[in-house]
């Protein structure tokens, strides 16, 4: 009986996006993976064992040649050689192109990202910024070929482009693992591209544009008169002092109106634990004018426009600039600690833990096991009746000024 070949089509599997294993015919298969990734493969019997034999990415392997191997293969066996064996000994290893190299990297690596962002982040940069890099293979990467990618960056977004570095580095690293190039990694920063590039400007970690805290509560006043999902995302993050990351991130999962508690996996956190964060009332009402929208407690509480996927990360800095407004969606974390320290009496170390960030040494954390949920509680309902519009009866917690009686 003749075998059924040539089943798919070049614009068919170009269209193909459900994972797993879509027949060619005559053993032929193309892989989705789960991640999107697809490759060939050729399946075969041999000793009563069901073999599989990997042809190539559909980046690098094209499918007139994945039937051209699955053909070379399909030989071997009616001659009585084990395909698997025949490329070991014979067939050289095919080297991979760096944007193959650098999403094998990304799917291997996206259990140790923290969060959807940093992820996201990885392969933004390396698919935008080392576009030039791409179709090259990994083991023709020159130095030239980086200098050419970190140059036009090198000055104007000096952070951008040391993280980009890295990030080359690392997947030029990875590919030396697997034997694909050999030599010094032409990324290297100390004793290589350090002599081929200038001094970059010092980075200013941590020192976001901030707007005065005199000035958040008209900005939000100025926020709830809008609509967009975007405006709902950063009003909430304004009121939990929260990082972009955490509230992109959020899933229903882990909100609890109940109890008006949002919690944190540590997974998801930049210090790495669990934080717990006290829900106010304007915070539960905006979560509960979403609840509408939500699609299972896994689902994301600002989402986006693709179905399963959070808002833009892009989306609240997009709002300021719609709204004229020359400061971060970060630096509202620091309009928080400013208006705390000057404005109220409440304690540093309650601030700091509204901010969710690391206080004292390693013994001094050990005897402070609580969290002081419903200290920050206090704090954090002062913060949103300042930001707010102020309600007759509420009585903030301030400081004495100097020569009051």
């Amino acid at each position: 009986m003749a075998l059924a070949l040539n089943k798919l089509s070049a614009r068919g599997v170009a269209s193909i996006v459900k994972p797993g294993r879509h027949g060619d015919g005559g053993g032929l298969y193309l892989v989705v993976d789960k991640s999107g990734a697809k490759r060939w493969v050729f399946l075969y019997r041999r000793d009563d064992k069901l073999r599989e034999m990997g042809l190539g990415g559909l980046k690098s392997v094209t499918l007139a040649r994945a039937r051209e191997l699955a053909s070379e293969a399909r030989t071997n066996l009616q001659a009585g050689i084990d395909p698997i064996a025949a490329k070991n000994s014979s067939a050289p290893v095919a080297v991979p192109t760096f944007g193959d190299e650098a999403d094998a990297f990304i799917a291997a690596m996206a259990p140790q990202f923290r969060n959807a962002k940093h992820l996201d982040q990885w392969k933004m940069t390396l698919k935008e910024y080392a576009a030039p890099l791409r179709p090259k293979r990994v083991d023709e990467i020159s130095t030239i070929d980086v200098l050419e990618v970190l140059k036009p960056i090198w000055l104007t977004k000096p952070e951008t482009a040391g993280r980009l570095r890295g990030r080359i580095e690392r997947v030029l690293d990875a590919a030396s693992a697997k034997g694909h190039r050999s030599g010094q990694n032409p990324a290297l920063w100390r004793g290589h591209l350090a002599n081929l590039l200038p001094k970059r400007k010092k980075l200013s970690r941590g020192h976001h544009a901030a707007m005065p805290y005199e000035d958040v509560p008209a900005f939000v006043t100025d926020l709830r008169e809008r609509d967009a999902m975007a405006a709902r995302a950063l009003e909430f993050t304004i009121l939990t002092a929260a990082r972009t990351g955490e509230t992109f991130g959020a899933t229903w999962r882990e909100i609890d109106l109940k109890a008006a508690v949002w919690i944190i996996p540590a997974e998801r956190m930049k210090a790495g634990r669990e934080h717990r964060v006290p829900l106010t009332p304007r915070a539960v009402e905006i979560l509960t004018e979403l609840a509408g929208l939500k699609d299972g407690p896994g689902a994301f509480v600002f989402p986006g426009w693709k179905e399963g996927r959070p808002l833009s990360i892009m989306a609240m800095d997009m709002l300021l600039r719609r709204m004229k407004i020359d400061f971060t969606v970060h630096g509202f974390r620091s309009s928080f600690r400013d208006w705390a320290g000057e404005e109220t009496t409440f304690p540093r170390e309650v601030a700091e833990a509204a901010l969710a960030h690391v206080i004292g040494d390693e013994t001094e954390r050990a005897y402070r096991r609580g969290d002081a949920l419903e200290k920050r509680r206090k704090l954090m309902s002062a913060w949103t009746s300042y930001c707010g519009p102020r309600k007759p009866g509420v009585v903030l917690e301030m400081k004495r000024q100097k020569g009051a009686s």
